[in-house]
């Protein structure tokens, strides 16, 4: 598929990026050099990796992982200025198994002819499906085509582990405040590109709004601000000056890059849970509130709130399982926008109630031995004596009913082998659970010492 940004890629070693004057503010200002690209540096600093890779041209197939407007296709596109190979472009959304092979028969045929290798760049590679992916791997192991991938989705999950194990895969974060205010400064001075003939001017305040609004995204950063100056109008010196309202008014509304099954969902719900567990209520609210705002479904975040319960407090404080549940509950019957406020109630309530995972354990400790060990039998003095013919087997010879006995209580096994599974903390109620069960262990071993 040939992409309307660069000439002929046969033609030219160093293919010359053409800029729609047309195109979006973000997709003009898109940086033509890696000496212009902003942000990465963990990545594109002085002697980085990809960066010495990029300039040797000897990179052999890359995987760019972010989330959107970090400079992905950006990259890709310098890529095809600084190496000396035929670059073409596929979309993951619109390409096939036959634009594949397509590509790799003229890059085949373009290397013997002409001794030129080829750069084949697939946008959103995500998005191929296992068979598409597979027919790349063989081109690649050739060393037909050079691969360079984006994606919005980990790839290590979305990408089959044959392609990725062929690729060094690098993550691009976020872009900095500082990063995305030099961005807009470049647009706003930019005669040709950019936004230069306006005569138009940021204030600070209203630089820093839309770099913080942005969350790290370019594209909707510099749309924005193009938004801002045009729909101004200039002062009697011909002037336009972008002030914090012009640039709220220029984005009504943030937007949170939230993807219901992708990386943002499940990194989200990962800290949310961790911040609980950790006893910080205010990092809890924090990705409650992240979660509500990107439209989470609040029956997800019950759920999540109920095995926080009983994994992470326990038996610690067993009534915060009781408080979920009926949050879980309530959230149902209410629904939004007053679920938030009984969900938070019951994050709060969880994160800083005390903590014991040891119910989690020792569930987890008495399946294992199931998979793994010998299956006891169930002692005879446990087994169901209530049929006729029961005592003919000796079900239930020697029960003790621990309610003829002071406090309840009386000191006989009900496994076999002595294992014990729960091993209470000292936090919280189990800490008094503890005790009482230290004296019941002790009364087991005296018993069986005896007997």
């Amino acid at each position: 598929m040939s992409d309307d940004l660069f000439q002929d890629p046969a033609a030219s070693a160093a293919p010359v990026i053409e800029v729609d004057l047309d195109a979006p503010l973000a997709s003009r200002m898109r940086p033509q050099t890696l000496s212009e690209y902003t942000g990465q540096r963990h990545i594109l600093g002085e002697g980085k990796l990809l960066r010495r890779a990029v300039q040797a041209d000897r990179f052999s197939s890359i995987i760019l992982y972010g989330p959107p407007g970090v400079g992905k296709t950006t990259l890709a596109h310098i890529i095809s200025q600084e190496t000396r190979a035929r670059f073409v472009t596929l979309s993951g959304v619109e390409s096939s198994v036959a634009d594949i092979r397509k590509e790799a028969e003229a890059a085949s045929k373009l290397r013997k002819l002409t001794g030129q290798g080829t750069v084949l760049f697939v946008d959103e590679i995500h998005r191929f499906n296992k068979a598409q992916q597979d027919v790349l791997l063989p081109h690649l192991e050739r060393g037909t085509l050079r691969f360079i991938g984006a994606t919005t989705h980990n790839p290590f999950f979305y990408v089959n582990s044959p392609l990725v194990s062929r690729s060094q895969v690098f993550t691009l974060e976020p872009l900095g405040i500082e990063d995305l205010q030099t961005l807009m400064q470049r647009a706003l001075v930019d005669q040709e590109r950019g936004l230069g003939k306006w005569n138009a001017q940021l204030t600070a305040e209203a630089s820093l709004h839309l770099a913080t609004i942005a969350d790290g995204d370019a594209r909707k950063c510099l749309n924005a601000l193009e938004l801002a100056v045009l729909s101004s109008v200039p002062d009697a010196d011909q002037r336009i000056t972008i002030d914090l309202q012009a640039a709220e008014e220029s984005v009504q509304q943030k937007t949170v890059v939230y993807d219901g099954d992708g990386d943002a969902h499940y990194d989200t719900a990962s800290a949310f849970i961790k911040s609980m567990r950790a006893s910080d209520p205010d990092a809890a609210i924090y990705w409650l509130a992240k979660m509500l705002y990107a439209g989470e479904d609040i029956r997800f975040i019950a759920r999540r709130i109920v095995i926080a319960a009983s994994e992470d407090v326990g038996m610690a404080d067993s009534n915060a399982l009781r408080v979920a549940v009926t949050a879980q509950q309530a959230v149902e019957v209410i629904g939004m926008p007053e679920a938030r406020i009984i969900l938070a109630h019951a994050v709060i309530y969880i994160a800083t109630a005390p903590k014991s995972n040891r119910a989690y354990m020792a569930i987890n400790a008495a399946l294992e031995d199931v998979k793994k060990g010998r299956t006891l039998p169930v002692p005879k003095h446990l087994r169901d004596s209530h049929y006729q013919g029961a005592k003919q087997f000796g079900h239930g010879e020697g029960y003790l009913y621990p309610h003829d006995f002071e406090g309840g209580f009386v000191p006989q096994r009900c496994l076999e082998g002595g294992r014990q599974y729960y091993e209470p903390t000292t936090n919280g109620l189990e800490g008094r659970i503890k005790e009482r069960l230290d004296h019941y262990r002790q009364q087991w071993e005296k018993a069986q010492q005896q007997a």
